[in-house]
């Protein structure tokens, strides 16, 4: 466990800082700035209220109102042991506001999410010794996935993006490492917690021969098929209206320059599933245009370890594909772009300090950036989307150059993975 703990001291130092700034960041300081009210990621209330009616065995509330899930059953399951301990304890789950300016159930669901969301963190660490990064650069890169990561945990409370993009990533690594079966289970946890890693999948399917797709397809088919199925036997109108339509507001969020084109609903919300089809089909394309390079060399490797230039390769793609979510959607969050830094840097570390420095430096002013208030394209949608052109750009990697040398230098990472 000492070895464990060692190995990995970068992201869990990483995650206990995001765990005391995170938390602070939503009590103790807009306290100390004057502010009467917590500042608390409301999008994590309807979550916990749909996870602690599966406590009590509600699963036909999973998705009626007030819950608002439009993810897959996971987004819920992953919070089942602090959902737990609130219903024991019979905490209240009232949205904050002005009638509840201290909700107690934050300082019990807080921690927990944002030490959730970290697993993101321990997997990027991960990769990145995979690759042979040396030791300050993946210090560097826990530093700053972990200031990218505060948008998603501690500011906007969802902790199913987070878990699931790491589960994606653990993919990535199971399949760097020929352990395909388990790479296709853990992308089938990923997709049941949040679709968005859908994006991705093409990504991890390219480099294999034909005869290993269907397999890895059921099993990455099969986690989000039984638990929605058993949501949809619960309360089947409720379950394929938000899983299919996936509305969201231009009002509330950002409008992007799609969102005339995206079927409307009913109070001013338009339906985004429609949009994360094509993109999917689009990332789809991207796969089969460099699966012909991948594949040779996936074969070359035989049953042994990717070489890193391929890993690092897919994992440059995967944060591509991701991206495809920001630029094509038609109603954006602040928090969307996120997955796209977390996975973009991780090749960056393969290259040179200076690339290294310059992604963990954008990535760090994308996540402030986006946090803005304006609803015009020009002025939120657009700036972000060539912020995140610019992160793929610096993250790069030149095939057979940074990460191949680096591995001569470094010794190949132990199965393990935590």
């Amino acid at each position: 466990m000492r070895e464990k703990l060692k190995r990995r001291i970068f992201p869990l130092v990483a995650s206990i800082g995001l765990l005391l700034v995170g938390m602070f960041t939503t009590t103790l300081g807009p306290t100390w700035t004057g502010k009467a009210e917590w500042a608390l990621p409301y999008d994590l209330w309807g979550t916990l209220i749909a996870t602690v009616r599966l406590v009590h065995g509600n699963v036909g509330g999973l998705y009626t109102q007030p819950t608002g899930l439009v993810s897959l059953p996971g987004a819920a399951i992953i919070l089942l042991p602090c959902a737990a301990v609130i219903a024991a304890a019979g905490l209240s789950l009232q949205i904050p506001g002005p009638h509840n300016l201290h909700p107690p159930v934050w300082l019990l669901a807080g921690p927990y999410e944002i030490a959730l969301c970290c697993v993101t963190l321990f997997a990027a660490d991960a990769l990145a010794e995979q690759l042979g990064v040396t030791k300050w650069k993946r210090g560097l890169l826990a530093v700053a996935s972990a200031v990218a990561l505060w948008n998603v945990s501690a500011r906007w409370g969802h902790p199913e993006d987070a878990v699931a993009v790491g589960l994606l990533l653990y993919a990535v690594l199971a399949l760097g490492r020929s352990r395909t079966a388990l790479a296709g289970w853990l992308a089938g946890a990923a997709v049941c917690v949040q679709p968005l890693v859908l994006l991705a999948l093409p990504m991890l399917l390219a480099p294999l021969p034909w005869r290993r797709m269907p397999a890895f397809l059921v099993r990455s088919a099969l986690p989000s098929a039984v638990l929605l199925g058993v949501a949809a036997l619960a309360n089947w109108h409720a379950t394929y209206t938000s899983v299919t339509s996936q509305p969201n507001s231009p009002v509330i969020n950002h409008p992007t320059a799609w969102t005339s084109l995206a079927p409307h609903l009913s109070n001013t919300n338009v339906a985004a599933g429609p949009a994360r089809l094509a993109t999917i089909v689009l990332a789809c394309c991207c796969a089969l245009a460099v699966r012909r390079r991948w594949l040779a060399q996936a074969e070359t490797a035989g049953t042994g370890s990717w070489p890193p230039s391929l890993l690092a390769d897919v994992l440059w793609w995967a944060a591509l594909a991701l991206a495809l979510r920001s630029f094509f959607e038609p109603v954006m969050v602040s928090y969307y772009p996120w997955p796209v830094l977390a996975v973009a840097l991780i090749p960056a570390a393969t290259l040179r300090w200076i690339r290294l420095v310059a992604a963990s430096v954008l990535a760090g002013g994308l996540t402030a950036a986006a946090q803005g208030s304006s609803h015009s394209v020009w002025v939120w949608w657009v700036p972000l989307v060539i912020g995140l052109a610019g992160m793929l750009a610096l993250s790069r990697p030149r095939v057979g150059h940074a990460a191949d040398r680096s591995t001569e230098l470094t010794p190949t990472a132990s199965p393990e993975t935590v």
